[in-house]
């Protein structure tokens, strides 16, 4: 095998496939790129998969001679990145005969580097899907979708199914559900490629792999659809040159919708930037202490008074302006929980619903996207 590639063009394709590579490989093989040059069309593809992700992705090379190999990921990524601009020839030719295996020679214009790599053969085949019909998924909505939900996932191994995201295709939207027990995000975008008939399809996917994802499609214009491919326990994404697999998460997703109250005692309209930073300059002290902060709802003044009481540390508060109906309401969260769920809400003014001090809380923004986000507050202890 031979080929001349360009350095970004390696090292951009290699970083985005590295992350698919095991940290403790349980096979040897696991911990390499598999490179695959095609000298009939001057594709390179560069495939890791870890056998729960996988990623490949190609681009344009000068490919002299065809084949396959598999390199040592950290290794390569750590050399390519590393190398000036411009062109790299990399040629196997040279370790067929030396007895010390597959030896592959890296040679920017300013040097030469070897090493040792593995057959092709031994790297494990990324799934294919053939059986199922593709679902055509619009790149912005897939990426909005991602946005407003993933952050809510949980990172608790042992809630297997809360560490993926929901997402629901129905006719002509998506929704996208991510919760962890304390919060949950719930998103609704349009998809502009409609399913065929009424169908309508559910799948959990680990956070992990989507978060790949979403890195992905950061490069990708929003016009693009990516396809999506399910079949038992897996799922595949594909657009363009680059492919994304992953096996989805067993287990009954949470009946979230029956969590989201119906109606709602007060109702609070507050700009959104402003209570980001009122919450995160509270948030010094908070973090002092088991990060609560109060919230306390004043409707003759037409404000909200956030505040934090951190023994032996001192002491917060600070007030602003809000638009309230309903009764005045002490209410506690968990600031952290809080200002994650208000940075992804797209709308400068958010609205507040709430009823009781220890029931659940709905944010939404006013005007533009379908989005949920639903805190639950903490009691407070005097």
């Amino acid at each position: 095998m031979k080929l001349v590639c360009s350095q970004s063009d390696l090292s951009t394709n290699l970083s985005l496939v590295s992350r698919a590579v095991p940290s403790r490989p349980t096979h040897p093989v696991l911990a390499n790129v598999l490179l695959q040059a095609d000298a009939e069309t001057n594709q390179v593809s560069l495939t890791a998969f870890d056998l729960s992700l996988g990623i490949r992705t190609s681009f344009t090379a000068e490919v002299i001679e065809g084949g396959a190999i598999a390199l040592p990921a950290k290794l390569l990524v750590d050399i390519t990145s590393r190398l000036p601009e411009g062109e790299i020839t990399l040629d196997d030719q040279s370790g067929d005969n030396t007895g010390e295996g597959i030896i592959v020679t890296l040679k920017p214009k300013s040097g030469k580097y070897q090493v040792r790599a593995m057959g092709a053969e031994e790297f494990p085949e990324l799934p294919v899907i053939e059986s199922s019909e593709s679902i055509q998924i619009t790149t912005a909505a897939l990426i909005e979708g991602l946005k407003g939900s993933l952050f809510a996932t949980s990172a608790d191994e042992t809630k297997q199914v809360l560490t993926g995201l929901h997402l629901t295709v129905k006719q002509d939207t998506l929704e996208f559900a991510a919760t962890d027990g304390h919060r949950l995000a719930v998103l609704e975008t349009s998809n502009e490629r409609p399913l065929e008939g009424n169908e309508q399809l559910e799948v959990t996917v680990p956070a992990r792999a989507l978060r790949e994802l979403q890195r992905m499609l950061a490069h990708s214009s929003s016009e693009e659809t990516v396809a999506l491919y399910l079949d038992q326990g897996q799922i595949v994404f594909a657009w363009q040159n680059q492919r994304l697999t992953s096996r989805t998460l067993e287990g009954q997703y949470p009946a979230y919708r029956q969590l989201i109250p119906r109606q709602f005692e007060r109702q609070v309209t507050l700009e959104r930037r402003q209570f980001i930073s009122t919450l995160e300059r509270i948030a010094v002290l908070a973090d002092q202490k088991n990060n609560i902060v109060k919230v306390s709802i004043d409707n003759a003044n037409q404000e909200i008074t956030l505040s934090c009481e951190a023994q032996d540390v001192g002491s917060g508060t600070e007030s602003m302006p809000a638009q309230i109906s309903g009764e005045d309401i002490d209410i506690a969260f968990n600031v952290k929980y809080l200002m994650e769920g208000l940075k992804e809400l797209p709308s400068s003014e958010i609205q507040m619903h709430l009823n009781q001090s220890l029931t659940p809380v709905i944010f939404t923004p006013l005007g533009g996207l379908k989005m949920t986000y639903l805190a639950m507050p903490v009691q407070l202890r005097n």
